[in-house]
């Protein structure tokens, strides 16, 4: 896998919102970025359709034991919210970088980021 992407980056990626492409690769996203995606109560159908198809070229990665424990660690001690501390650890886990433009996620110790710049 070339890199996880956070769910900002995934509604970017989503509403055309990116001014260049991301690298060629293979790309995922932690389960908790797919139920986020899919999760908004506006989503009409087409809109989810649409989820669906971009989730579909993608690697999702569970929620396993070791990210469980690497994200309550990480929630610990950087007071994130749940959410994005599972995000984190699961780039940790898959030591792949984390595409990702929440300023919080970039500052913690060990995690490769990368930002994208927006149209």
């Amino acid at each position: 896998m070339t890199g996880l992407l956070d769910t900002n980056v995934a509604l970017y990626l989503l509403g055309g919102r990116l001014a260049e492409a991301l690298p060629v690769g293979d790309y995922g996203i932690s389960v908790i970025t797919e139920m986020e995606l899919l999760a908004y109560p506006t989503l009409t159908t087409e809109e989810e359709e649409h989820v669906r198809r971009f989730i579909t070229n993608l690697t999702i990665c569970e929620l396993t034991p070791t990210v469980r424990l690497r994200a309550v660690a990480l929630r610990r001690a950087e007071r994130l919210k749940l959410p994005d501390a599972i995000i984190g650890a699961t780039a940790l886990e898959q030591n792949v970088e984390l595409w990702t433009n929440d300023t919080r996620l970039t500052r913690i110790s060990g995690l490769r980021c990368r930002t994208v710049r927006l149209k």
